[in-house]
């Protein structure tokens, strides 16, 4: 056995004891019948909103890339970008121990186009870049309304000033041709972190929440930033850590902070199971093949 299957095999192993340590942790926290009831009474409705709302965040996420691939002179269909895109859902969650979902689409895109894997590898990147800054702004508005945490106003104003700016100014100068879009591509990272936490209120509302909604919409954004980072499975335990001592910090109800934490997992987990579907029938993915110039 070579290093790099020893190493995804090591990586793997470690994601899963991660998870694991991570849920136990939060099960000495929240008692588990309560979970349940919790499930039961949840009205059915609103999880069906709640799951809509998503996959209309996702179906923004793939536009998104698409504009980024555009950029680089890659014009592929909107609907065969989604279908790899969910695709990539299905790899990134439930396979994370191999290719990845992100490495999955460059290689198809490689391997169906003649690009280059460098410019494919950018496009996402800076996809994932436009992403995380979203939320970085989300979340500083996020502060404003919660003087719980007693951060200054000015604080979180200026740091996304300020990032935006340099951010703006480094993308402009060194990588042009994915700075062309740069208002529409945000503007749908914008889009997408709304929509989930749209998800996130109706999951609230469904689970019949009447108290104050910043702090669980805090703790959610502050979760998927903790997700970007591959230490557990597709996030699972992650998340549900930051709920857990979130609840605790803000003095607010555990129990409804995970169970909230779970749900949303829950829905990113049945339409990144949707990608199977292109596992077994691959063919469904052809798209007639191009030359770039």
């Amino acid at each position: 056995m070579d290093k790099t299957k020893s190493w995804k095999i090591v990586k793997l192993l470690l994601k899963i004891s991660i998870t694991g340590l991570s849920l136990y942790l939060v099960s000495r926290k929240v008692e588990v019948k309560d979970l349940k009831d919790a499930f039961s009474e949840s009205n059915p409705l609103y999880l069906f909103f709640a799951l809509i709302a998503f996959v209309i965040s996702q179906i923004i996420s793939a536009s998104r890339l698409n504009t980024f691939f555009k950029g680089i002179g890659l014009d592929i269909s909107p609907v065969y970008n989604f279908k790899i895109y969910l695709l990539g859902m299905f790899y990134n969650l439930f396979l994370p121990g191999g290719i990845g979902g992100d490495g999955y689409k460059i290689f198809l895109l490689r391997k169906k186009f003649s690009i280059k894997g460098r410019r494919l590898f950018q496009a996402i990147f800076f996809d994932r870049l436009s992403g995380l800054w979203a939320l970085g702004l989300i979340i500083s508005m996020l502060v404003i309304f919660i003087p719980y945490l007693g951060i200054p106003n000015w604080i979180p104003i200026a740091t996304v000033l300020a990032g935006s700016i340099a951010y703006y100014v480094i993308m402009r100068h060194y990588f042009q041709d994915y700075s062309h879009n740069f208002i529409i591509t945000h503007f749908k990272a914008l889009l997408v972190q709304s929509m989930q936490i749209v998800s996130v209120i109706i999951l609230l509302y469904a689970l019949n929440h009447e108290g104050k909604f910043a702090p669980y919409l805090f703790m959610f954004l502050i979760s998927s930033l903790v997700a970007i980072f591959p230490f557990t499975v597709g996030g699972l335990g992650a998340r549900e850590l930051v709920f857990v001592y979130g609840a605790q910090f803000f003095q607010i109800d555990q129990q409804l902070a995970v169970i909230i934490s779970l749900l949303f997992y829950c829905i990113s987990a049945i339409l990144s199971l949707s990608g199977i579907y292109f596992v077994f029938y691959p063919k469904q993915l052809d798209e007639k093949k191009i030359e770039l110039p």
